[in-house]
């Protein structure tokens, strides 16, 4: 399914449509348009293009990304609004509640593996956290039967973790 692809490339490489973290502004509306939503507060910019979010820090007058996360829950209130036109260019439709077992199995088709989150917050409350240990990235995955966040199974975002995280990792 081209959706999950999306996704397993996100978790599999770190960045979106070739751009990632450490990125201006201007390169990610150069990838995913201009259809997005910016709070900037005291140094810190929020650009919100639905289903992809970032954190962006000044930093001597230029602006790097420091976060990405990919929000799949947000799809329930409709993919056509969600989803960038540039992503739906290239991965067409999106599935509004996709699977973690059809992610899980994508990941390993590019080879690298998903491990649960074993350190006492991997499986908090009504979230499971899973990592993909060749990028960083992080899932989150809804574990309770249908409740406020979701369906058990279904991916509710996913994390790429800040260049220093990498770096120490």
């Amino acid at each position: 399914m081209p959706h999950l692809d999306f996704y397993a490339h996100v978790a599999t490489r770190g960045d979106v449509l070739g751009v990632g973290i450490g990125a201006q502004p201007a390169d990610w509306e150069a990838a995913l348009g201009t259809d997005f939503l910016d709070v900037e507060d005291r140094g810190l910019l929020r650009r919100d293009y639905g289903l992809v979010e970032l954190s962006f820090q000044e930093d001597d007058g230029a602006w790097p990304c420091f976060g990405v996360s990919v929000q799949v829950h947000r799809l329930r209130q409709g993919t056509e609004s969600s989803v960038p036109a540039a992503l739906r260019g290239v991965y067409g439709a999106f599935k509004a509640r996709p699977g973690f077992e059809g992610l899980a199995t994508a990941i390993a088709e590019r080879g690298c593996s998903v491990e649960a989150e074993t350190d006492g917050n991997g499986t908090a409350g009504d979230m499971h956290r899973y990592r993909v240990p060749e990028s960083g990235v992080t899932i989150f995955v809804c574990a309770d039967e249908e409740d406020a966040q979701g369906q058990s199974g279904e991916i509710w975002r996913l994390s790429v973790p800040p260049t220093w995280w990498r770096e120490a990792g």
